[in-house]
């Protein structure tokens, strides 16, 4: 059952215990979220050369670790172990044993062969929340290795993604990995409120393949209602115009607008409150059917002024828009927005994004500094061959 401390402010996941087996990215960053929301994340990983991602470099952090790496392991203790060593195994057994929840993405032969697999795992701790994260599911793709870049070419994304007629294109951040680390922090919330209420645990699974497609929202549901595969469309919305980049002097603008009031709004402001009366722009769809000389129309007016000048213009009068910015300009935006997007974890540590999360009662924790390897092993190796019942040696 989940530990109890004691803080100043109480955290949402205030004494559970999750046991971090995961690599790369999707597990990680899940573990890292409920870390976040006050649970104590042991990260468990390979002798001598720990998670993947600590190579996945340059950029490098001053100890050497890939930047890759910090961006999904904060606030967790670091524990190496060998499963193949029987001492190593055991001790792993022991903190699934103890622990609340438990997130792997292992093939399955692999785990069983250690008595981690979710059976093995529930059998000895019934309350146990077990995640396993895939690339294709338990089924006929359980052998398939799963890649983030590989899932958004076999799942679709690459073919909606890029401009028509050009290559497709991925998109520029493991977008699948972060959408799946989210499903499975959902799957595992749900998992521990059926906990609260009957003290059993259960088996949670998420695969790659699936979140990508259960994100493809709009898309995905064009093609059942049609039968027709969508395309790639650049900046432009299949649904809504004008929903794109539109070019203004020196630089693209990015506009969204939701509906025909907006475009009144943005036709007003720009000087070209005729452009909403015309039957061609009055609704959505048909300046969806006409979204060419819609742009022409937009774009010869916009050039009069710069994407930050028409940006402030516009926002006066509601118009969602703004500039395309590079990422730091985007964290300089949020700073200045008082979002406060970036904190820090310690002297000469790279300094993590904020968790997106805010909640008013059981704020998100202030990040401690993602472990380096084996960092908290002698503490957690003596913690875990003495009574369950003692509380978790202090972080260092």
């Amino acid at each position: 059952m989940p530990r109890q401390h004691h803080r100043t402010a109480p955290r949402a996941l205030d004494g559970v215990l999750v046991a971090d087996f995961s690599r790369v990215l999707a597990g990680p960053l899940a573990a890292a979220t409920l870390a976040d929301l006050g649970a104590e994340v042991v990260k468990v990983e390979r002798p001598g050369a720990g998670d993947d991602t600590r190579s996945w470099g340059p950029p490098f952090a001053d100890d050497g670790t890939a930047a890759y790496f910090d961006a999904a392991n904060r606030s967790k203790r670091g524990l190496a172990l060998d499963l193949g060593d029987p001492e190593d195994a055991a001790a792993a057994r022991e903190l699934a044993r103890r622990a609340d929840v438990l997130i792997e993405n292992f093939r399955p032969a692999s785990l069983a062969k250690y008595g981690l697999d979710p059976a093995a795992t529930l059998a000895a701790n019934p309350g146990l929340v077990h995640c396993t994260i895939s690339g294709f599911g338990a089924g006929a793709g359980a052998a398939l290795p799963g890649y983030d870049f590989v899932v958004q070419a076999v799942g679709g994304l690459m073919s909606i993604t890029g401009e028509p007629g050009g290559a497709p294109l991925k998109a520029g951040v493991a977008l699948v990995d972060v959408l799946t680390a989210k499903d499975a922090a959902t799957g595992i919330l749900a998992a521990l409120r059926h906990r609260d209420r009957t003290g059993a645990g259960q088996a949670v699974e998420v695969n790659l393949l699936s979140s990508l497609l259960g994100s493809l929202v709009n898309q995905a549901s064009g093609y059942l209602a049609t039968g027709r595969d969508p395309g790639p469309m650049g900046n432009r919305h299949p649904s809504i115009a004008p929903y794109e980049t539109l070019a203004c002097r020196g630089g693209l603008l990015a506009v969204a607008v939701g509906n025909d009031r907006q475009f009144r709004a943005l036709a007003g402001a720009l000087g070209a409150p005729e452009l909403a009366a015309d039957a061609r722009f009055r609704r959505n769809q048909d300046r969806v059917q006409n979204r060419t000389a819609l742009v022409e129309e937009l774009e010869d007016r916009l050039v009069a002024d710069t994407p930050r000048g028409w940006a402030e213009r516009l926002a006066a009068v509601s118009v969602p828009c703004g500039p395309v910015n590079t990422v730091s300009e985007a964290l300089e935006l949020a700073a200045r927005l008082g979002l406060d997007p970036v904190v820090q974890v310690g002297a000469g540590r790279i300094p993590q994004v904020a968790s997106p999360l805010r909640l008013s009662g059981t704020p998100v924790t202030q990040p401690s500094a993602p472990p380096r390897l084996d960092e908290d092993g002698a503490a957690l190796r003596t913690w875990l061959s003495g009574p369950d019942d003692r509380p978790l040696p202090p972080k260092l």
